[in-house]
């Protein structure tokens, strides 16, 4: 039998290419930890891989969507609180001021409640990033415009936003609206324009007018407690969505890892395996190649 050399060598070198990209494949395996790098690896592991990692895109879509309805919510929250405190205080001077107290003191009390629409009117148009809070869904303009007299002082306060809330979907079936209802920010210019009316009343030292104003503030205070407590529960809420999330989110990347993982004990074998069996056809092939052609005659 006769065997070119050409022949021979074209096998020897198919052999030494085959056991050098295996010797590779498995350094670059054991080097990654991965076990998969090409379709073709493990077909079937490779389509469960892949319908995993959608999961847990949507689940990090959804803890997104978590962390910014809990922002809204604390900064509504936030605002409601700072309200709260003004109308505390109002509800505090109105007491103070339904008896019988002097026009100078009247006229203080007078000036401290001005003070406050001001900073309850700055509250009210906060705003969170680029949008206005207490405005529904119409978050590009103020919600609440001021009208106010030839000395700047405001006599009057109007809601500019609308009563819908924006929904957002925190998991496949679950959304919230951490945004205030239509009803809070309809009781936020009303209670804006009882401080109007309790500072008038406190101007002209009134004191039927100042009791009236009070009884105004309580009622709208109980708006604010309500909507307090409201947003007390959504955030609860949040917090228990994104709690799953987590845990959901864990036990995907758990089933990724044992689909893609590699054994790394097992594949160090095989490496080791490999580069014998590597550095063996580079010694075989060298003494074969020295061969001259005759050896090849029989």
């Amino acid at each position: 039998m006769r065997l070119t050399s050409n022949t021979l060598s074209e096998n020897i070198i198919r052999q030494i290419q085959a056991l050098g990209a295996q010797q590779a494949k498995l350094q670059t395996q054991v080097a990654t930890g991965q076990r998969i790098f090409q379709p073709e690896d493990d077909p079937t592991a490779v389509g469960r891989v892949l319908g995993l990692e959608s999961s847990r895109r949507e689940i990090t879509q959804y803890l997104r969507n978590a962390d910014r309805a809990r922002e809204i919510s604390e900064t509504s929250f936030s605002g409601l609180q700072q309200l709260k405190r003004v109308s505390d205080r109002a509800t505090e001077i109105g007491t103070l001021g339904s008896g019988a107290i002097s026009p100078e003191a009247a006229g203080a009390y007078a000036s401290e409640v001005d003070q406050m629409i001001e900073q309850a009117l700055q509250v009210a148009n906060g705003k969170l990033r680029n949008d206005y809070m207490f405005a529904g869904t119409a978050v590009d303009t103020p919600p609440f415009t001021a009208t106010r007299d030839a000395n700047g002082k405001v006599t009057g306060v109007t809601y500019a936003g609308n009563s819908q809330r924006a929904a957002i979907q925190l998991s496949e079936s679950a959304s919230v609206t951490p945004s205030t209802t239509g009803a809070t920010n309809t009781g936020i210019g009303n209670f804006l324009n009882e401080l109007v009316a309790l500072r008038d009343a406190l101007t002209v030292n009134n004191s039927p007018a100042v009791v009236t104003a009070q009884t105004a503030l309580i009622a709208s205070e109980d708006v604010l407690v309500s909507s307090l407590a409201e947003h007390g529960g959504v955030q609860m809420r949040i917090e228990a969505n994104r709690s799953q999330l987590l845990d959901r989110s864990e036990g995907l990347e758990k089933l990724i890892s044992s689909e893609a993982d590699l054994d790394l004990p097992t594949t160090i074998v095989k490496l080791n395996q490999s580069q014998t069996a590597y550095q063996a056809a580079l010694s075989s092939s060298a003494n074969i190649m020295r061969l001259s052609l005759l050896d090849y005659i029989q």
